[in-house]
């Protein structure tokens, strides 16, 4: 029962440090997404099936909270954590680097769908400005504080906190 309860405590502990603490470590206006971080993780040692339900939940907790295009963080991370699900089984997940340029990729896929969702919107943002400000920059930024969080999610991973419970 423990493992029920544990991603949706941590995704609401990263919910309230992403909206209060995180702006704090913005780099040139482009902050790091804990949320996308965590979900990225676990779809990692998940599957796609779980990776995509967790990807889709996170993002609607991200756009509640920001109440921006609610569904758009649902529908781009889902996608991306669905993507990363895929690897689960392929690649090595002792290894931090593969974790980070898996996250890197994760963050350019996301975020390049949330773009081409705001242009189906029509909201109307240049393309240099969203590549060169935004998505590389928060693609870089996330996969630059994988180190610094991945080791503790993998020991907390097989200690068995994430692995009890399956979707």
């Amino acid at each position: 029962m423990l493992g029920l309860l544990v991603l949706p405590g941590f995704l609401l502990l990263a919910l309230l440090l992403q909206a209060t603490v995180v702006d704090l470590i913005r780099v040139r206006g482009v902050a790091p997404d804990l949320i996308f971080l965590l979900v990225v993780f676990y779809a990692f040692w998940r599957g796609q099936r779980e990776g995509a339900f967790w990807g889709f939940v996170a993002g609607l907790l991200k756009d509640f909270v920001t109440g921006n295009y609610f569904g758009l963080n649902a529908l781009s991370t889902a996608v991306a954590c669905y993507l990363v699900g895929w690897s689960e089984s392929r690649l090595y997940k002792e290894s931090s680097l593969v974790v980070m340029v898996l996250t890197f990729l994760a963050t350019l896929v996301s975020q390049l769908i949330y773009y081409l969702l705001l242009a189906y919107l029509k909201v109307k943002v240049s393309p240099g400005v969203a590549i060169f400000r935004v998505i590389l920059p928060s693609a870089l930024y996330n996969a630059l504080l994988v180190p610094l969080f991945y080791r503790k999610f993998y020991r907390l991973y097989l200690k068995g906190w994430f692995g009890v419970g399956q979707f």
